[in-house]
């Protein structure tokens, strides 16, 4: 993964990004993040896994890895170690959607202190994934998952009110 412009010390990738949603979706985690603690990749992982389950995903009806990133998250190209770390974000959501909590504060608190920023690729990959396997659009699987949390949508500004 090529880098692209730093904030705060923050490299993202930029190989073939230019700015989206999930730019700035990373940037505010990055705001929330706290050097050597797993918040807030850990209530990321929760939120893809809440959306493997509105999609129904489990043995019987699986979300093939080998495709997921290149079909749902083809803006980001991992390389290297990045391949592994994103497959632990992937896995580790699939493993909390199966019943398994992973131990992410023996696992990355100290060794992969971006977890976070895998867990959101790996959340967006999923969350897109899981809205294809539903034939919905990610903003109706988004209002499923803000249901579940008692949150409502309807209350954010709308891209319309952003153009004004």
């Amino acid at each position: 993964m090529k880098t692209g412009p730093k904030r705060n010390g923050f490299s993202w990738p930029g190989s073939r990004w230019t700015t989206t949603d999930i730019d700035l979706v990373t940037f505010a985690a990055f705001d929330l993040h706290v050097q050597y603690n797993t918040f807030p990749g850990e209530e990321i992982m929760r939120l893809a896994a809440d959306a493997l389950e509105v999609a129904g995903v489990d043995r019987g009806d699986p979300i093939t890895y080998e495709t997921l990133l290149a079909d749902h998250l083809s803006e980001i190209d991992f390389k290297g170690k990045q391949n592994r770390k994103i497959r632990f974000a992937v896995m580790s959501s699939a493993g909390l959607r199966g019943g398994l909590d992973p131990d992410l504060l023996d696992e990355v608190a100290y060794r992969n202190d971006d977890y976070w920023r895998y867990a959101l690729f790996a959340a967006v990959a999923l969350i897109r994934a899981s809205a294809a396997k539903t034939n919905q659009t990610v903003a109706e699987l988004a209002e499923q998952l803000a249901t579940r949390h008692g949150l409502d949508l309807s209350r954010l500004p709308s891209d319309r009110d952003a153009s004004r």
